[in-house]
């Protein structure tokens, strides 16, 4: 081959890979629309757990990773990683406290074992609460802290003590600790006995991979949660049909659409993993199960995509991303936009705490910059958990610019060469 041809050679396979490195070329309207309008679709039921409805859009997911060319998380076999939940059918509390019997209507439970005798002498965290502005709130670290305890409530705790069987006619994951609540001053001699009728039922992520070519072990999570509300009450027009086009149905598109534009680039020098978590309506049991799985240590940043097809309160070309100010992961997508029409600002809505409302929240309790994007209007987005939120509804324009988005702001951090700080533990 002469000099020529050779420079001539090299000229031509600059100009493809150029051109590959366009999102343009791969996350398209026309695609990101096809997707999102399957994943909506009247035929996926809702995508509530448990119902056929989930595992055709599962299905789905996995197909689409398949055909992008991902491969298995290790450990796997396939994309879909399962686990088992806990349906609680009925409950049954009885015993004495001090002496005296319980009354049953102001006890519950959460836990998973079909019976469970609890006394003075268990071994089990006692907690005592005299009063709580927002009870949840206020029990998140209990119920968080994986310890078997029994939390007595004051009096003052009526009103919201009946919230607290909500709770436990959830769905929780296996082998969850249980913990008790019962409204009574705290005894010195108790013994409690609960009966279960429970129902064991498996749930299932998608999850693929794109290994990384010189940091295999340090792991950059694209994720959103695919579950919705399903069937429901009917609204004024007749439909009881909740189809969840922005929740989440636009962020698990921008997640196959990632996955399809990073397979394409192939040039991740980290490992890239992508998950369509189940659950996250019914209490984040999806991403949890996955947090679990690894050693948070190896998780360099979390890109969690949560309502992305309208437009945010800036008009298009924009998201905000949660927590923005423990890291520095915004600053680095920020810096990695610069010349595009497309920017990221902090979360607006600080007073509804959504850094530790999505499915990012596992991990980044655990340190990882673990973050959600956003366009969503918190404070007037008017087809949130209702029927309406439709495939018609979204601006499938704006949403593709969104994830075309994300594909350019994460270069720096795919690639090695940025490391976002970790989140400070309280």
């Amino acid at each position: 081959m002469n000099k020529r041809l050779l420079t001539l050679s090299f000229a031509l396979v600059g100009c493809i890979l150029a051109h590959a490195q366009k999102p343009d070329r791969i996350i398209n309207v026309q695609d990101v629309s096809r997707i999102e309008k399957t994943l909506s679709a009247d035929d996926m039921e809702g995508r509530k757990i448990f119902t056929p409805g989930i595992e055709k859009a599962a299905s789905f997911i996995a197909t689409e990773f398949a055909k992008a060319g991902l491969g298995y998380l290790d450990g796997l076999q396939t994309y879909r990683q399962e686990f088992g939940m806990i349906q609680q059918k009925s409950i049954e509390i009885s015993g004495d406290i001090d002496g005296k019997p319980l009354d049953p209507q102001w006890a519950t439970a959460l836990g998973t074992e079909a019976e469970l005798t609890v006394n003075e002498q268990s071994g089990f965290n006692q907690v005592y609460i005299d009063s709580l502005p927002n009870l949840f709130r206020g029990l998140s670290p209990i119920l968080s802290s994986g310890k078997p305890t029994v939390v007595w409530l004051s009096e003052k705790n009526k009103n919201s003590f009946r919230q607290l069987g909500f709770f436990s006619r959830r769905p929780m994951m296996e082998g969850a600790v249980p913990v008790i609540f019962v409204l009574h001053e705290k005894p010195e001699k108790f013994s409690i006995t609960i009966k279960r009728k429970i129902e064991k039922q498996p749930l299932t992520n998608i999850v693929g991979v794109i290994p990384g070519k010189s940091k295999k072990d340090e792991y950059v999570v694209f994720s959103a949660h695919y579950d919705h509300l399903g069937y429901g009450k009917p609204d004024a027009k007749g439909d009881s049909l909740y189809n969840g086009a922005n929740d989440d149905a636009s962020g698990t598109t921008a997640v196959i659409m990632l996955a399809k534009y990073f397979k394409a680039l192939n040039d991740n020098e980290r490992t890239l993993i992508f998950v369509a978590f189940t659950a996250e309506e019914s209490g984040g049991y999806g991403s949890r199960y996955f947090s679990q799985q690894l050693n948070p240590d190896k998780v360099v940043a979390m890109f969690n995509i949560e309502m992305i097809g309208t437009d945010s309160k800036w008009g298009t070309n924009s998201a905000y991303i949660t927590g923005y100010e423990k890291t520095d992961f915004g600053q680095i997508l920020q810096k990695n936009l610069e010349g595009s029409k497309f920017r990221f600002e902090p979360d607006p809505y600080p007073e509804q705490n959504l850094f530790m409302r999505s499915d990012n929240a596992t991990l980044a309790a655990l340190g990882v910059p673990a973050h959600t994007i956003s366009t969503s209007k918190m404070d007037n987005e008017p087809h949130y958990h209702k029927q309406s939120d439709e495939f018609e509804t979204l601006d499938m324009n704006n949403m593709t610019e969104v994830i075309k988005g994300i594909a350019l702001s994460s270069k720096s951090i795919i690639s090695g060469k940025d490391t976002p700080t970790r989140v400070k533990q309280d």
